[in-house]
């Protein structure tokens, strides 16, 4: 054979059935996803104080629901106050359940080599939004939400492509913790009523 690799491979003693689990995981699909929420109901949304704010998670990977493909949570933003401020790939979407307030968006300029490089661009920029509105958070943008009402309280749906994550690119980035996060706190509908009527005070 005129190939130079036609002795070398027939090196190697490891064997697997490789293939063989993928028929085997295809077949046990429709058994496994018939134990998969198709509802999922709000008891078994888990609350959380995260770095980007107050947070319900409605679906993710952990919920053992049906969905493979999109990640989606309630962010709470009290009274005057703001999300965090972070930075992903994937793009992301936003509905505006209740509400009125804005974002601060700033661009990043990417270069994608053996290793991931952004720099932000100089330009910040603000949108308006309220009840009913979707926000549109493009790839590889810095953003922030904003609570223009001093009384009432914000809750957004954000939805986003979890292909970015399992492609291994998911990058992530937190670059402002929200002024309510508190890792000691652990949330229930009781202790986000507390936030939202302004009784619960920013940690030091």
């Amino acid at each position: 054979m005129a190939w130079t690799e036609s002795k070398a491979w027939m090196r190697g003693k490891a064997t697997g059935k490789i293939y063989q689990e993928l028929l085997d995981d295809a077949s046990s699909a429709p058994a496994r996803n018939a134990r998969r929420k198709k509802v999922v109901r709000p008891d078994d949304m888990p609350w959380e104080m995260a770095r980007q704010g107050l947070l319900k998670h409605m679906i993710s990977e952990q919920m053992n629901t049906r969905m493979e493909t999109v990640d989606a949570y309630m962010q709470i933003i009290p009274p005057g106050s703001k999300s965090g401020k972070h930075r992903h790939l994937a793009e992301e979407c936003l509905y505006v359940l209740e509400g009125r307030g804005y974002d601060l968006h700033q661009d990043c300029d990417v270069e994608i080599t053996d290793t991931y490089h952004w720099t932000p661009q100089a330009e910040v920029k603000r949108y308006e939004w309220e009840a009913g509105d979707v926000i549109y958070i493009p790839p590889n943008t810095i953003h922030q939400h904003f609570n223009a009402d001093p009384d009432k309280p914000v809750r957004l749906i954000s939805a986003i492509n979890r292909i970015f994550k399992n492609s291994g690119l998911n990058d992530l980035e937190q670059l402002e913790n929200a002024p309510e996060y508190d890792p000691a706190v652990v949330l229930s509908a009781d202790v986000v009523q507390r936030y939202l009527a302004g009784k619960v005070k920013e940690p030091a």
